[in-house]
């Protein structure tokens, strides 16, 4: 993102320019474009459902710069799929995604490089590792890499292929987790019962939103989309994408204190104006 000039390095060591056909930020993915004059060779994708844990997985990229560029390891799947809260660069929590597990080594440099199963096929992209818990006492940890299952990254490459672009509802709302709510505003202002203690309160309401008359009211509290519970703006999201404009939803949701539903129409497609990353957020 933001980058002026693009070039794929070959496994010759020739680089040849390279154009950006799309990118999808929310799954960190692109597709580039380059000159099919000097590949020889192309990789096929596997499908990631079929994978097994235990199985053997190679991962390559270029760690750490070009020098070592196609260092390959190895390692085993430990996971098919293994659900991870990503976060932006500020630590904030965006979304959710399903990835593979596995112990192959992935170093600074090996994101955007393939996970490979012994037939040579690609089941994966690799995406990021863990190497530490993140808290104030932090413990390092090793063999926590993590791969985008190939499945999901055809059909995003397709899309970007077909339109440039992954294309993904919106709600057209602003939004706040329940957690950020002091327990005398849930009862007092949103009048919740003690039992709901997780969802996202509607704080305002776009023109432009589906719901605008879907009986949704500012401090509603939603709790579920097309039958997947939401307890943050994270699994929000991730209910919200599992959708394609133009797909009609139930959402749950409270209305001073009492349960309802709503049969949404997604008419409103995500874009940078209406999909933020902060806790208190426009999604």
């Amino acid at each position: 993102s933001g980058a002026n000039k693009v070039e794929v390095l070959l496994n010759s060591g020739k680089k040849l320019s390279a154009t950006v056909v799309g990118h999808d930020s929310v799954t960190d993915l692109a597709v580039l474009k380059i000159s099919a004059k000097d590949v020889k060779q192309v990789a096929s994708f596997g499908n990631s459902d079929n994978i097994k844990v235990g199985e053997t997985a190679l991962a390559i990229g270029s760690p750490l710069g070009s020098e070592y560029a196609t260092s390959l390891t190895q390692g085993i799947i430990s996971a098919k799929s293994r659900t991870i809260n990503v976060t932006n660069s500020n630590g904030v929590t965006t979304g959710q995604a399903t990835v593979i597990q596995t112990d192959a080594a992935i170093n600074p440099g090996n994101s955007g490089g393939a996970l490979v199963n012994l037939q040579g096929q690609v089941i994966g992209i690799n995406s990021m590792k863990l190497s530490s818990t993140g808290s104030s006492e932090s413990t390092s940890v090793e063999g926590m890499g993590f791969a985008i299952p190939s499945n999901e990254v055809v059909s995003i490459i397709n899309q970007l292929v077909e339109n440039g672009k992954v294309k993904r509802p919106a709600l057209g709302i602003s939004l706040v987790d329940l957690d950020y709510v002091s327990q005398s505003a849930r009862t007092d202002t949103l009048k919740l019962p003690t039992d709901v203690t997780s969802g996202v309160v509607v704080m305002k309401i776009d023109s432009s939103s589906p719901l605008k008359d879907s009986g949704i009211a500012k401090y509603d509290v939603i709790t579920s989309i097309g039958g997947k519970k939401v307890t943050d703006l994270a699994s929000l999201r991730q209910a919200l994408y599992e959708h394609k404009i133009g797909d009609t939803v139930e959402i749950g949701y409270y209305h001073e204190g009492k349960q309802q539903t709503a049969n949404v129409k997604l008419t409103l497609e995500a874009d940078d104006s209406n999909t933020t990353t902060s806790s208190n957020s426009n999604e």
